[in-house]
């Protein structure tokens, strides 16, 4: 098993020691970096080389916000897992169209944490079952294409489960396909919408009506 280094930004104390005693007591977990704030947050993760930042929101001097665009300048592979109580549209479409790579609400269960960091790594894009409810009811609109991105039906469904917070697994399931299959379907997706990762490409959708 691949030993998965993450680091944590977290400003609240005792939630920040929580979470590393859960993430370093975790197998094939390696916490390598541990910060109330992100306000050095290009030189911590050039120094750290994790692969998988959780991301709080609301710290001071730099915001989570400002943390996920410049971790994915610096190496858009480092997966961002957004960590927050926030779950206004404002917020999450900020970070999902900074780079970050899943959404996940702290009232969420510890394993539920544990299993979205093991998702993130994978490629996948964990998000709390609200917050994906919140992205397709904030924009469930009338479908007025703005721009032809010769997305085929397939992926516009792939597209859509993404965005209900469906893993590559469960995506697979629902369409009786491979994982590899579907990755290859995302694969297109992502060259098709000039994207990086798929909470990217879900926020892209949304709002160029796609889905």
């Amino acid at each position: 098993m691949q030993l998965i280094r993450v680091s944590i930004y977290e400003d609240n104390a005792k939630l920040r020691d929580l979470l590393e005693l859960l993430i370093g007591h975790t197998e094939g977990f390696h916490v390598a970096g541990l910060y109330p704030d992100c306000r050095n947050v290009t030189e911590d993760v050039k120094r750290d080389h994790p692969d998988v930042v959780i991301m709080d929101i609301d710290m001071p001097g730099r915001n989570g916000m400002e943390g996920v665009r410049l971790v994915k300048e610096f190496n858009a592979d480092i997966r961002v897992l957004m960590h927050t109580v926030f779950d206004d549209d404002d917020r999450l479409f900020t970070c999902l169209t900074s780079g970050a790579d899943g959404y996940l609400l702290k009232k969420d269960s510890w394993a539920h944490l544990v299993h979205a960091i093991r998702e993130v790594f994978e490629g996948g894009a964990p998000m709390s079952p609200g917050i994906a409810t919140r992205v397709l009811k904030a924009f469930h609109q009338p479908k007025v294409l703005v721009k032809d991105y010769h997305i085929t039906e397939r992926e516009q469904q792939v597209l859509e489960l993404l965005a209900r917070g469906f893993s590559y697994r469960m995506i697979g399931i629902e369409f009786s396909i491979s994982p590899e299959t579907v990755k290859r379907h995302l694969k297109n997706i992502y060259q098709k919408l000039h994207v990086q990762c798929g909470p990217e490409a879900v926020a892209k959708a949304i709002r160029e009506k796609i889905i």
